[in-house]
């Protein structure tokens, strides 16, 4: 993970270049190579707060690595990019420290704070330190993502489900276990952070991001949290109302109400029988609605063909 500029020198993010400018001074005193001779610790220490200042005590900078956080700006901007048109000499010859030769190297300085210097190089280990140009210079970079297509039922996306997933890298097939979350839909996309190709340079693996869909269900629909189902009544039972048992889809069964003179197409809603939203998401759980369709016989007796008949002729 990158480093958290703000954290290095141990400020605010809203903190202003006054205030940038002193904390990097107080740290600079106390882990300068002049302060720490051959301690290598002390040593990552400067370089870290002064790659932070850099990028913090410029305007534009800041505002890129504001703009992208941490992880994406360590990856556009290298440390030629970070020390690019930057002196830190003056800032350190203040404190009676050694500078940045043209190099790249850091010099420790000898004598008074206001006096001369002398200055020898504080040894290879600092070649590097502040973005010396290197044509060759290969910045760390994440591995590439993969996108892995997984249908699952109606019945996986509404209660969750575990799958495994056989990936191929490097000739060698790396099974994973994945765990879809319930109430996931069609077009979601869950991400799996690491597992993607591995990353160059030292950077991070990249990620798998799953895309689903979920397959049609022979006797439900959904639309968002609700789902929707048909059922048939006869025609007595529209005219004169009753009840039915109608399927949910936890495979249980519930018995609604039809009501007097219910047209086909109507719908009736049962609350709270649809899918949950995923956790997390704030989406309230849905409904389920019944579709109404009126049945109408193929076939009819006599006595039945005659009592329609004499219901049409009442206007029926």
């Amino acid at each position: 993970m990158a480093e958290d500029y703000y954290k290095t020198l141990g400020i605010e993010k809203n903190a202003d270049q006054e205030a940038i400018k002193k904390a990097y001074r107080k740290l600079a005193l106390k882990y300068h190579p002049d302060r720490n001779p051959e301690n290598r610790e002390a040593e990552d220490k400067f370089k870290k707060i002064s790659e932070a200042y850099a990028v913090l005590s410029d305007s534009e900078k800041r505002k890129q690595y504001d703009n992208f956080g941490s992880d994406q700006f360590s990856r556009h901007y290298s440390q030629e990019d970070i020390f690019r048109n930057f002196d830190l000499n003056e800032i350190l010859r203040d404190f009676g420290f050694g500078g940045i030769g043209k190099n790249g190297r850091i010099f420790r300085g000898e004598g008074s704070r206001r006096g001369s210097y002398t200055y020898r190089t504080a040894g290879d280990s600092f070649q590097d330190i502040f973005g010396q140009a290197r044509s060759n210079y290969d910045p760390p970079q994440k591995g590439e993502d993969i996108h892995y297509n997984i249908s699952i039922t109606l019945d996986e996306s509404v209660k969750g489900t575990d799958k495994k997933l056989a990936l191929q890298q490097n000739k060698k097939v790396h099974e994973i276990n994945v765990r879809i979350p319930a109430g996931i839909s069609t077009g979601k996309k869950l991400r799996i952070v690491g597992k993607g190709y591995p990353g160059i340079n030292g950077g991070p693996n990249g990620d798998i991001y799953l895309n689903i869909t979920v397959l049609s269900h022979p006797i439900f629909t959904r639309d968002g949290n609700d789902l929707y189902i048909e059922k048939a009544v006869s025609f007595t039972q529209a005219v004169l109302g009753g009840s039915i048992e109608v399927p949910t889809i936890d495979g249980n069964t519930k018995r609604i109400k039809i009501p007097a003179g219910t047209q086909g197409g109507t719908k009736i809603r049962m609350k709270g029988y649809g899918v949950s939203g995923i956790k997390g998401s704030g989406s309230s759980k849905g409904d389920q609605y019944v579709k109404i369709n009126i049945n109408v016989p193929k076939k009819i007796s006599e006595k039945q063909l005659k009592i329609i008949k004499e219901l049409s002729d009442e206007g029926i």
